[in-house]
């Protein structure tokens, strides 16, 4: 099934000018066009730009995404340098998720002691912030 660039932005949340910049950059090298050089999209192109949109999400610059695509069209003599790329940004992406947890679990923590605060109308709750420390944060001091 082929696609227009506007049905593929509207798709995968992507705006047309990314689209074009990728397209520009190298990275959608078999994006088809059609006789007035109108790009056309087909489902390689989704895989490929959903590729593009995970790496670039987990911090992988566009020069190395780019460089990914060069590798995958080489064939199978680069596998081990794409595998690579795979773990060392599955590596990267996991701490990152660690300390967005720590962040979520310490904003978790003032929103319910806020919350709490509110229903009372105060902050000056003795043992409360040691109870919810225990609580969302894992440790007995007053975060």
């Amino acid at each position: 099934m082929n696609y227009s660039i506007g049905e593929i932005s509207k798709m995968l949340n992507i705006s047309i000018s990314a689209l074009r910049y990728y397209d520009k950059e190298g990275l959608l090298p078999l994006v088809n066009r059609s006789s007035g050089n109108i790009r056309i999209f087909n489902d390689t192109d989704i895989e490929c730009l959903k590729m593009i949109e995970c790496l670039k999400n987990t911090g992988v610059p566009l020069k190395d995404i780019k460089q990914f695509f060069e590798w995958c069209e080489e064939g199978d003599s680069t596998i081990d340098l794409r595998y690579e790329l795979f773990l060392h940004q599955k590596e990267k992406t996991e701490h990152q998720i660690a300390i967005l947890q720590k962040s979520l679990d310490r904003i978790n923590y003032k929103c319910e002691f806020y919350r709490i605060a509110k229903e009372n109308g105060t902050t000056n709750l003795p043992g409360l912030k040691d109870e919810l420390a225990m609580k969302f944060l894992n440790t007995n001091s007053n975060k």
